[in-house]
């Protein structure tokens, strides 16, 4: 990791939902300008955890620290401080059906009032641009894009306030693989030219293998194994090795009805 400090610390976080245990202690660090992927199977808190970081969900217990700031049960003018720091590409896209696609793009910016309309589209074209499409898209309305402009446009909304960090909730799901290896190149591309940090979730091996720095397998709410990218094929551990091969038969014991 670059830096002393980690952009993002986790340690020891919990998080229940009656009796489903679904985190159990993750210690997870994102050192700045660092890409970690998150790797992990349906169902096992993923999404919980990047919920925890972005403060959706409170943990029952643990620490989660953006640039050494504890964050966990802060709210107010320091929650929005910190959020201001954050771009999210959400799995679905997530866009406003009532807004035009540059409207969307330029959410944000209009939000905060510190930009005039006129200068907030300049801002959403140009990023745009920068994920491949051209001006007269803004113009469109997010029901007459395909599912790969959707995600492009999404990964624009993502990059609008150029962000210090950026998260990724399963950047390829939905999409053919050669589209969906385009939203990879894409969101390298995009993140280099920042500077960002990145910290994505994703059952899709070769985009992991494709953005990411360091990779983390989460299993039975806590992180099994965690190592650079070059270093998984050679992790030693059953777990990971059964996951990136995609076998049904190893320790990883799916419940299939018959």
């Amino acid at each position: 990791m670059n830096g002393s400090v980690p952009k993002i610390s986790i340690r020891g976080a919990h998080k229940a939902f009656g009796r489903n245990r679904v985190l159990r202690g993750v210690d997870l660090d994102v050192g700045v300008g660092e890409s970690v992927v998150v790797i992990g199977g349906s169902g096992t808190g993923k999404s919980v955890l990047l919920k925890c970081i972005l403060g959706l969900l409170t943990p029952e217990a643990g620490s989660i620290q953006i640039d050494g700031q504890e964050v966990v049960g802060m709210g107010g003018y320091e929650r929005d401080r910190i959020m201001h720091k954050f771009g999210m590409l959400f799995q679905g896209a997530a866009l406003f059906d009532s807004l035009p696609v540059w409207e969307n793009v330029a959410f944000s910016l209009l939000d905060s009032g510190e930009m005039s309309r006129q200068e907030a589209r300049r801002v959403a074209e140009d990023k745009l641009a920068q994920v491949g499409l051209g001006p007269e898209v803004g113009d469109m309305w997010p029901a007459e894009l395909s599912g790969g402009m959707k995600k492009r446009v999404g990964l624009a909304r993502a990059v609008a306030t150029e962000p210090e960090i950026i998260f990724f909730d399963e950047p390829t799901t939905g999409l053919d693989p050669i589209m969906g290896d385009v939203i990879n190149d894409l969101i390298v591309k995009c993140v280099r030219e920042l500077g960002a940090t990145a910290l994505s979730i994703t059952h899709d091996m070769a985009s992991a293998r494709k953005i990411a720095d360091r990779i983390a397998m989460l299993y039975d709410g806590q992180i099994i194994w965690a190592g650079p990218v070059a270093e998984i094929d050679r992790s030693g551990n059953a777990y990971v090795d059964q996951f990136i091969n995609g076998r049904a038969e190893g320790p990883i014991k799916m419940a299939v009805r018959v």
